[in-house]
């Protein structure tokens, strides 16, 4: 690692300016020059965590970081070094088996990134080394070797392309481990080595690779090659993403290719986008940590409190020291403070399990098997692409059914994502349906001064500018070897827009592609025409479009774009310029220049192709229809339903963007849209004045509609008049960044009221860092409400980085979104499944199961609390030390793991119907302080009922026929009997919904603990120093009394559930007989209707309003 550092730091200019020189073969680009060899790290993958020598130490270090762990550690330690009541097998036993499991599970899943690993390390490939294919392992290639791929084989490295099999040089690959993306993507090799084809020719190439350190973004990468000859200097070409093959990636169609090494092993661009994640932490966790915090509080209270009034009970000297029990003389030297503060550490020790050690690794085990059933679960699963749901972090299950805020994506999202081209405009002439050469069917939008069909030159113009400015790639699929002719053509492309728009073009050279980006929102091709001119065609946004273009020429194609927006078409505009030879000369050189460059090379392109893109003609626009998802309108109803706020960032155009939100019913009829876009603010002069009037006009309005009193504005919903805001990017902007004067320093507050009382959301024109900062904002929103963002596209990833839960759709445009998300699911509709359904069980699985633990601890640790004062606070315990060990290990651990795998407190088909029922557990509604307290209480009242109900037992002086009395230790094996029936059955009486699981887990505990009683008391153990437990528990059941004391005090601990169970279920009942004889008023009082729905639906609202 230091030489590798050293070497990074010290090997040259070169290395401190962020880039590397890679020799091609490793070989000397001059025989006069010396060659130093590089030092560059070598070709094995490792995605393991551990060695077989840190393994322990390492995995120790990381689970001690947990503060349970730590705690129990300490009180280990405690009871070591210190005389403590109990022995330190009570505390140690538990804590090595959770930290043994949790080592076990983590070494296992590190065994099988291993084999993975080893899988890849030594699979085979050809290095050229002296003219000659030579086998070698892959872990065993070097930065700068020339390695041999053939078709269908996976690149063992990032490499640059040399050369192919094609006359052109071009490869095709697919990149579905990587980005998801079935398509098959075209790379280039530069024109002077596609040449070197065979390896005795390849060898001969000497040439330098200068390019950027590894960084982890697939589609970026700046570099040149320089390559040398004997009689001529050395000629240098710039190196792109086109020519960069990555690790993982696939060759296809192509016999096989050469490329040379540039970044190896954990350098490649695979292996350093695989690197984790920030941690995401439920509400769940924090819940737990809060009651960790009180449960810790209660456990130092109990402590002082026995401390304090076991040496006022010693302050009477008889109590202090009888006459049975006389100090030695080293206890009475013993300095008092020190004396207090180590009973004050005995007591913590016997009062330890109260902080559930084993919740972690139920919790962990819960959500580790919890998370199958959303891959298993079939009603994710789609044909189409013949993939279902996949779980990419499991931490996450519970924060499903707490969302309060939904931000999605519109193309591809709620959309399909699937264009079908619907009408063109040429110089205002609106073109629909099939148009021929000859009688097109021309309309006009707007007052035009001509009628007519517009020029045939137009017109060819503007169609050559459609079948020239695009990226699409044509692959060919011979049926028959050589029958080229009558072989079937597939278009492929990086937008599906452009293969809705495309039929072909042959007679034109390409001379540059000025590609699309999300800033620019445009790209530009130069062509060559066969008569020798050279022309700019230009595609892109309106917005992008518009400003490049002569004035006096928007007016006549803005008319046709605004009317297709509404119609919810996706819209492009159409540009053109000529360009003089000189001029290209010119531009060519600017172009050159900027991909050449090493250092900034992306913002070097950026300003010439704006410079190039401007005075330019605008010919027309396209409308394209992008189809909404199925039931995706059925699912924003029922998330709307839920109680969860909707919101849409996209970057379309507003009216495109409400046609969709309208369609998909995000915007009901009757909703009223507030909107704060550039339309509505430049009426003004002074942009912020207005949009500080527009802010308060809106804050008002709504004010009045929703007063502070209302109680739950999720219910109110339907109570009120409903309202949507609609937002652009522009003014998102000026509320962010506005001037921090008196008058504007509050917008984002008020901005941030008025989202908070509207139902729908629609954020247009928005860059992927604005959909990031809104759901940032939001984030951070006082309650710090739950966020949910969903997308397709790699725009999307910053949001759904940003979110508590992100969700990603394996759309057409990549799989970058599915990759970076906590979840990912084929379509749009699934999500109201997982969140109604999966996402409501696993937050009531887990809050039951937390608020369990922490009950069942409780009761088990107030009787021995209790005991305190019936033994002179001499830290007797209660247990026997196998039952304190065995406790939350064996007899109550299995049946709380399967009801929180299992429970279904509600059908899945009924909480899928009736969105309703996800409102009633938001909030963290089962973890909240309520909830708290009569868990609490609870185990408070039973604990009681455990300790006095046997201590009243005790009161009779023999509970045997012969006479004897029972011990201490009868005494704690019967409360400890009653508690483990007790707290098992409370389990049993929670589960609604029984599988032989259950059965198995549930009775089987019990019958075990029965079995495990016996056989620890009925064996003399060898290597007990004392044998208090033997033959107790049989002795103890030998007892009538006892039975009948047993069943009475676990009945007496169980009668508020019961009774609270009954009562409930006659609420029930009774609710549901109301609601029968409501539906049948309703059904013999309403009037038949033949009606269609829409109309009928439109009629109704039109009379309400």
């Amino acid at each position: 690692m230091f030489r590798r550092s050293l070497n990074r730091f010290c090997a040259g200019e070169e290395k401190r300016v962020g880039t590397r020189t890679v020799f091609v073969g490793n070989h000397p680009v001059s025989e006069t020059e010396a060659y130093i060899a590089q030092r560059f790290c070598d070709n094995r993958i490792v995605s393991s965590k551990y060695t077989l020598w840190n393994f322990l130490p390492k995995n120790l270090f990381e689970q001690f970081r947990r503060i349970a762990n730590f705690y129990f550690l300490i009180i280990f330690l405690v009871q070591v070094t210190v005389d403590t009541p109990t022995s330190p097998v009570t505390s140690g036993l538990p804590l090595f088996f959770v930290i043994t499991v949790t080592a076990i599970k983590q070494g296992y899943e590190d065994c099988l990134r291993h084999r993975a690993d080893n899988e890849v390390n030594k699979s085979t490939v050809y290095i050229i080394e002296n003219a000659k294919r030579v086998r070698k392992e892959s872990e065993k290639i070097k930065v700068g070797d020339v390695v041999e791929v053939q078709a269908d084989e996976t690149f063992p490295c990032d490499l640059i392309l040399l050369s192919s099999c094609t006359t052109d040089g071009t490869c095709y690959v697919t990149t579905a481990s990587l980005d998801g993306e079935s398509n098959c993507k075209t790379h280039y090799a530069v024109r002077d080595t596609i040449a070197l084809c065979t390896a005795e020719s390849i060898d001969t190439l000497r040439a330098a690779i200068e390019c950027e350190q590894p960084q982890p973004d697939l589609y970026k990468f700046v570099g040149r090659i320089n390559i040398y000859s004997n009689s001529l200097e050395a000629v240098a070409r710039s190196l792109g993403p086109e020519n960069l093959l990555l690790k993982g990636a696939t060759l296809k169609n192509t016999e096989k290719i050469y490329g040379v090494a540039v970044y190896t092993g954990m350098e490649t661009k695979m292996a350093l986008n695989y690197q984790g994640k920030s941690q995401k932490r439920s509400a769940v966790e924090k819940s737990i940590n809060a009651f960790l915090i009180v449960y810790l509080f209660i456990l130092l209270t109990k402590a002082a409190v026995c401390t304090t009034l076991k040496y006022v009970w010693q302050s009477t000297p008889y109590n202090d020291e009888p006459w049975y029990n006389q100090k030695t003389q080293k206890e009475r030297e013993t300095l008092k403070v020190l004396k207090m503060f180590t009973d004050f550490l005995s007591f913590m020790v016997l009062f330890n399990f109260i902080i559930p050690v084993s919740m972690y690794v139920t919790v962990e085990m819960q959500k580790f098997l919890g998370s199958f059933f959303i891959s298993w679960d079939k009603d994710f699963y789609d044909e189409e692409i013949n993939e279902g749901a996949l779980v990419n972090t499991s931490d996450l299950n519970e924060e499903l059914g707490q969302v309060d805020y939904v931000f999605t994506d519109k193309t591809g999202t709620l959309t399909e994502n699937s264009m079908e081209f619907i009408e063109c405009c040429i110089d205002g002439h609106k073109y629909k349906g099939v148009t021929q050469e000859v009688d097109g069917l021309s309309q006009t939008d707007g007052t035009l001064t001509y009628f007519d069909k517009v020029d045939k030159n137009r017109e060819e113009l503007f169609l050559r500018a459609l079948c020239l400015c695009h990226t699409v790639e044509i692959k060919t699929n011979d049926a028959v070897d050589g029958a080229t002719e009558s072989a079937e053509l597939t278009y492929i492309s990086s937008s599906p827009d452009e293969i809705a728009l495309v039929k072909g073009a042959k007679r034109y050279e390409l001379l540059h592609t000025l590609n699309f980006d999300a800033v620019r929102r445009r790209m530009s091709v130069i062509v060559k025409t066969q008569e020798g001119d050279i022309l700019l065609f230009c595609k892109g946004a309106d917005s992008a479009v518009f400003p490049r273009v002569q004035n006096h020429e928007i007016e006549l194609t803005k008319v046709h774009v605004e009317r297709n927006a509404m119609d919810g078409y996706r819209t492009l505009c159409v540009a053109f310029k000529e360009i003089a030879p000189d001029d290209y000369e010119r531009i060519n050189r600017q172009l050159i220049e900027a991909k050449m460059a090493l250092q900034d090379r992306e913002e070097k392109m950026e300003k010439v192709f704006d410079d190039i893109e401007t005075n330019m003609n605008l010919i027309g626009a396209t409308a394209v229809e992008d189809k909404l998802q199925d039931q995706a309108a059925e699912t924003i109803e029922a998330l709307h339903a839920a109680g969860l706020k909707v919101w849409v960032l996209t970057g379309d155009k507003m009216e495109t963007a409400k046609s969709t939100c309208y369609a998909c019913r995000l915007f009901q009829t009757n909703t009223e849209l507030l909107e704060l876009t550039t339309k509505t603010i430049e009426e003004s002069e002074r942009k912020e004045d207005r949009l500080h009037e527009l802010l308060i006009e809106y804050r008002k309005k709504l004010l009045h509609e929703f007063p502070k009193s209302t109680r739950s504005f999720k219910k109110a919903w339907t109570e009120h008049q409903e309202y949507g805001l609609i937002i652009d990017g522009s003014t998102l902007s000026l509320i962010l960044n506005s001037s921090q004067d008196s008058s504007s320093n509050n917008y984002k507050s008020i901005f941030l009221q008025i989202c908070m009382k509207c139902t729908a959301v629609l954020c247009c024109r928005m860059a992927p860092l604005q959909k990031a900062q809104i759901v940032r904002m939001v984030k951070n929103l006082k309650g710090s409400p739950i966020t949910l963002s969903i997308g397709d596209g790699a725009n999307d990833v910053s949001m759904i980085l940003e979110s508590h839960v992100g969700i990603g759709i394996k759309g057409k445009e990549g799989r970058q979104a599915a990759r970076n998300s906590d979840y990912s699911v084929p379509k749009f509709k699934h999500l109201k499944k997982l969140l109604l359904a999966h996402g409501h069980l696993y937050y009531v699985r887990i809050a039951h199961l937390v608020q369990y633990f922490f009950y069942k601890n409780l009761c088990f640790i107030l009787p021995q609390f209790l005991y305190q004062f019936f033994c002179g606070f001499s830290q007797q315990p209660l247990y026997d030390a196998a039952y304190l060990t065995m406790y939350n290990i064996c007899f109550t651990s299995l049946p709380i793991l399967a009801y929180s795998l299992l429970e279904q407190h509600i059908n899945i088909d009924t909480l899928t119907s009736d969105p309703r029922l996800y409102m009633k557990i938001s909030g963290n509604a089962m973890l909240q302080l309520g909830p708290f307290l009569y868990w609490t209480f609870l185990a408070a009242f039973e604990g009681t009922v455990f300790f006095f109900g046997t201590y009243f037992l005790f009161q009779t002086a023999s509970l045997e026929e012969n006479g004897k009395v029972y011990g201490n230790w009868t005494f704690g094996t019967i409360v400890f009997t009653v508690l483990v029936f007790t707290v098992t059955l409370k389990l049993a009486l929670d589960t609604r919904f029984w599988t032989w699981i259950n059965h198995f887990v549930i009775w089987g505990s019990l019958a075990f603990y029965v079995f495990f009683s016996f056989f620890w008391g009925g064996i003399i153990w060898p290597f007990l120093k004392q044998q208090r437990m033997y033959f107790v528990f049989a002795q103890m059941l030998s007892s009538v009394s006892t039975w009948l004391a047993i069943i009475l005090l676990i009945f007496i601990s169980l009668f508020p559930e019961i009774l609270l169970i009954v009562l409930k279920n006659v609420r029930r009942r009774s609710a549901r007989r109301n609601l029968s004889c409501r539906r049948a008023s309703d059904s013999l009082s309403a009037r038949p209707s033949v009606r269609p729905l829409l109309l009928r639906t439109f009629s109704d609202e039109s009379n309400v309003l």
